[in-house]
């Protein structure tokens, strides 16, 4: 049993079934879950039955709403301490979080909300300080390793870090990914009331920013924790829910396929575990980005491209494993999903997609 109510139930990952991992303390990860339940709770939907309801009594929209309120509510919260926290010094927004949690519209709604505090939001795009292509580090298979720490140009990063905090001319770079190049790009001069905005998977290690005080940086942790499960005794998994996102956004903008989503998922996964959740306890403050709904929207999008992944495919097994998730849930068309919601990063028609804060 854990401090409060109820306990924690551990299962083994995929990679070492036969192992339980040891963690039974309480963190803000543990946190953020029970607040995910609350919400459930407050919206009257726990279980897929439940949001299969409210879909045949036709108050979905009245679902989409309340869940996208919840969202605004939080990330309001998270603007107002991130502007409280400026009066004491901080300066630079950290956001980090596993793959598909919807960390690029989060970024750009906080500096709305921080501009309604008379902040101005500049953000600070990380791929721009790769290293040149040729000093790129690479993984087990020889294959360049662009998630590593060392593919990133601390030193200048950080020494720009330091002149923009400090209100001098910097001129920033910009990386050309079809040269391999780092390349000059426009110079920047920002006032006492801008607040620097970062997103990257490395955003939660100290050992990106250790030029940076501590009390300059304000850290937070994006991911997408959904509670929702098929019934009491058959949960959902978290990751399930992200790689349903990522195969319909890779669709829309990318023209992928799922086979090709599904084939580098082992990867991404891979440097998740690596890059971002041995760090996701330093966040000074953690969102959920999940939506109770998203499944039923997703569907429809999703499941066509599930389909088409033939059965001599070796991602085959695992492509129907996703449609039999999907297939317990009543489909619904994206028509109520607002334009700012953190799932039209996934599946399309964001207003937010062109706007860049600070530039």
């Amino acid at each position: 049993m854990l401090p409060g109510q109820g306990f924690l139930l551990g299962f083994p990952p995929q990679e070492t079934p036969d192992e339980v991992p040891q963690r039974l303390t309480l963190t803000r990860f543990d946190q953020v879950l029970r607040q995910a339940q609350e919400w459930l709770e407050l919206l009257g939907v726990s279980e897929i039955g439940q949001l299969n309801e409210a879909i045949e009594q036709g108050r979905l929209r009245e679902l989409i709403l309340v869940a996208e309120a919840l969202h605004e509510r939080r990330i309001a919260e998270i603007g107002m301490e991130v502007a409280r926290q400026h009066r004491e010094g901080v300066r630079l927004a950290l956001i980090a979080g596993p793959s598909s949690s919807g960390k690029t519209t989060f970024a750009k709604r906080l500096a709305v909300q921080l501009m309604t505090h008379a902040l101005k939001p500049f953000t600070l795009e990380l791929d721009n300080y790769f290293v040149d292509r040729e000093l790129t580090p690479r993984d087990a298979n020889g294959d360049f390793d662009f998630e590593a720490l060392e593919a990133v140009h601390l030193d200048l990063f950080n020494t720009q870090l330091q002149g923009l905090i400090a209100g001098q001319k910097v001129p920033l770079p910009r990386f050309d990914f079809k040269l391999g190049k780092s390349l000059p790009d426009r110079e920047v001069q920002l006032s006492p009331e801008h607040v620097i905005i970062i997103e990257g998977i490395h955003g939660m290690n100290p050992a990106l920013t250790p030029a940076i005080p501590e009390r300059q940086r304000f850290l937070i942790y994006v991911s997408a924790l959904t509670q929702l499960n098929i019934d009491r005794h058959n949960r959902v998994s978290t990751t399930d829910g992200r790689l349903l996102r990522r195969i319909v956004r890779d669709a829309t903008y990318r023209g992928w396929t799922a086979t090709d989503t599904l084939a580098r998922w082992d990867s991404v996964r891979r440097g998740e575990k690596r890059n971002i959740f041995p760090y996701q306890d330093n966040a000074h403050v953690m969102f959920n980005a999940s939506l109770v709904y998203e499944l039923a929207v997703l569907r429809p999008l999703a499941e066509p491209h599930l389909l088409r992944v033939s059965r001599d495919d070796p991602h085959w097994v695992e492509a129907n494993r996703l449609l039999a998730l999907l297939r317990w849930v009543l489909p619904s068309a994206p028509d109520g999903v607002p334009d700012n919601s953190l799932l039209r990063e996934f599946i399309g028609g964001s207003n937010l997609r062109e706007y860049h804060p600070g530039t």
